[in-house]
């Protein structure tokens, strides 16, 4: 075979060692995009795979405390809302960690979308960038308040709850839980927890279940 006929061969060879190396690539770094804490510590993925459909609150929080174990955290407030469930992860000291889902279909437990992926300062994608905090908790309620006015008349601010970087509030219908939304902390941002759907339950660890710093 001449030159001119062994540079197409030559081309193929070069583009699907190129497809093969972004391919492992991908494989490589699909489980946790972001596996590692301040200080370079590493950490689990960000996604685990369940064990099959959870009916019900205690069932979710058995596959959140999966999750929570793997980093160290215990499971706080778990709701459940026609798209799935929720739940919070709490720090051994009791200050509380970040925001996971809880598929209902298949158990599957996830950091949660938004705030929790992109705001959070200790265990989202940006976890290794510093930012000051200029929100403080009751200026939180009132930029949330002030949110909720214009965008979802009716509903008010329950407590937020200050997760790192930023703050979940509940939005309340009269005393009743409607839905939720978080503030980032550094700069009063506000993002709507569009993806979770009509609330339907909730509750809270008991004592047994509560970190500890033993």
């Amino acid at each position: 075979m001449n030159a001119a006929g062994r540079r197409p061969l030559l081309w193929v060879v070069l583009v699907a060692s190129v497809v093969l190396l972004v391919a492992s690539v991908a494989v490589t770094v699909r489980p946790g995009a972001w596996d590692h804490r301040p200080g370079g510590m590493m950490r689990p993925g960000v996604a685990i795979s369940g064990a099959g459909a959870v009916a019900d609150l205690d069932e979710a929080r058995a596959a959140a405390a999966v999750f929570a174990d793997r980093w160290g955290l215990a499971v706080g407030e778990v709701m459940e809302f026609s798209n799935g469930f929720y739940a919070e992860l709490v720090e051994p000291s009791g200050d509380l960690a970040t925001e996971v889902l809880v598929d209902a279909r298949t158990g599957a437990v996830q950091i949660e979308y938004g705030p929790a992926m992109m705001w959070n300062t200790a265990y989202g994608m940006h976890s290794s960038r510093s930012e000051s905090v200029s929100v403080t908790t009751a200026e939180a309620q009132v930029i949330a308040n002030e949110w909720l006015a214009e965008h979802r008349a009716g509903e008010r601010a329950g407590e937020p709850e200050a997760f790192p970087g930023y703050f979940t509030l509940h939005t309340l219908e009269g005393d009743d839980v409607a839905g939720m939304l978080s503030v980032r902390a550094s700069d009063g941002a506000v993002w709507f927890h569009a993806w979770h759907g009509d609330f339907i339950s909730m509750s809270e660890p008991d004592e047994s279940s509560a970190p500890s710093d033993s």
